[in-house]
């Protein structure tokens, strides 16, 4: 079996007997170097090398012996070969449950209307509706006996992202189970999700994540499936493909939340540039704030699954609608039943055109959120409350000085190992306030 791709040739030989380590070599030899979003070819080569290693593999170990020994040298394998296999075993995984499945897909829209189109119709293009219901398409099949419905909220969009959404699936995909809702509308009708929010400025990302939820929640499935919700961001830096990754921890016993993570060692991360001072400086401190969530290393990642009779009550007293609705739904879990958030190693690859977080204000706002968080568990806390009182004081200008003087100090410091370590102190940030 031959599949041509820019004009070259990958080559699947699916006969065996092959020593893994030679079977990979063969089927990974022609990958390319390096991952890109915007390349349909590509992107549709993933999917064809996943299903044709699922075909070689089958149930056996092998599958493990092969992302064992990705895993073991990674630089001398192109990450998409590592990235294959996340897909198989995703794909893999649903085809050996023994119950139906029924998935929900939240997507929020906001400012997404350039990365809508294809790259030749704009720098930022990655045709993500239509990727996103190919990658789904390829998951939930027959063979995986698995359905799903993607809803795609408009989180306020002034720039028409809802419409536009809403015209590619009327061309391109009228019988795909898609859809479009409005943050607006849902404010307007008194959505019970939405009961913080008098209007959509209020929102960024949390509230269209909210509604899409209780949507999908409340919706009729076929009591036969069993149902999960999931989120995902709008661009394609995680492939929807490996959905089935995150399904797997919800079967465990009292696991409430599966969260996506692009920092443990089997994560797969195609990132322009290294974790910035900025980064690094907001997880040092958001896990003084709350060391309840010590034990898990990224609540960021647009990644997150639950089941659908969990949803209401994670997120019925929600009062984060911004970027910080992650922290908090995690934290509910958290509150709920101790360590019932499972972190799942996935494959991430930066999608930095178009980006509605790339201000450095966004995570000083984010720290202010979480401190409000702390401070809501109660008074035997007084270390976070050191630190909540030292982050509520700082403005940009102090918040740029912590960046610049503390970011190089936390440069080599692992942030679940080196989590009790104590690099910085509340006075040390209170210094850097103005008289």
């Amino acid at each position: 079996m031959q599949i041509s791709v820019h004009k070259k040739e990958f080559e699947l030989d699916l006969e065996p007997p092959y020593q893994q380590g030679f079977y990979a070599q063969r089927l990974f030899k022609h990958l390319p170097k390096s991952l890109n979003n915007q390349d349909e070819v590509e992107l549709e080569t993933l999917l064809q090398l996943a299903d044709g290693l699922i075909e070689r593999v089958g149930y056996g170990h092998e599958l493990d012996e092969i992302e064992e020994l990705l895993e073991s040298q990674p630089e001398k394998w192109p990450m998409a070969a590592r990235v294959i296999v996340k897909l198989s075993r995703s794909k893999l995984s649903l085809r050996q449950r023994s119950k139906s499945l029924h998935l929900s897909v939240v997507v929020p829209l906001y400012a997404e209307h350039q990365r809508m189109m294809r790259s030749f119709e704009h720098t930022a293009g990655e045709d993500f509706i239509n990727q996103k219901l190919r990658q789904m398409n390829w998951l939930c099949n027959d063979e995986t006996s698995c359905t799903f419905e993607m809803i795609l909220v408009d989180d306020g969009c002034p720039h028409g992202s809802g419409r536009l959404a809403e015209a590619i699936l009327a061309q391109h995909h009228p019988d795909e189970p898609a859809r479009v809702i409005y943050l607006e509308d849902a404010i307007a009708q008194n959505h019970p999700a939405l009961a913080s929010l008098g209007s959509a400025l209020e929102s960024q990302k949390g509230g269209a994540v909210h509604l899409g939820m209780w949507e999908a929640a409340s919706s009729e499935t076929d009591p036969h499936r069993e149902h999960i919700v999931t989120f995902t961001d709008a661009d394609l830096s995680t492939h929807l493909g490996q959905l089935g990754l995150l399904i797997e921890p919800l079967e465990l016993p009292g696991v409430k939340v599966a969260a996506g993570s692009r920092r443990t060692r089997k994560s797969v991360v195609v990132k322009k540039s290294g974790r910035s001072a900025r980064g690094r400086l907001f997880i040092y401190l958001w896990k003084k704030l709350l060391p309840e969530l010590g034990y898990l290393d990224d609540t960021q990642c647009g990644f997150k699954a639950l089941r659908a009779d969990q949803v209401r009550a994670l997120t019925a007293s929600a009062t984060q609608q911004g970027f910080t609705f992650d922290v908090e739904l995690l934290l509910m879990a958290e509150l709920m039943q101790r360590r019932s958030v499972a972190q799942v190693p996935i494959a991430w690859t930066d999608s930095d055109a178009a980006s509605n977080t790339k201000s450095s204000g966004i995570h000083l706002s984010m720290l202010k959120n979480i401190a409000s968080l702390s401070r809501r568990l109660g008074d035997k806390r007084a270390y976070c409350e050191a630190f909540s009182d030292a982050i509520e004081r700082l403005n940009e200008d102090s918040w740029q000085k912590a960046i610049e003087d503390f970011g190089p100090l936390l440069e080599n410091v692992d942030p679940i190992l080196d989590g009790d370590a104590q690099y910085i102190q509340p006075k040390d940030i209170m210094r850097l306030q103005p008289a």
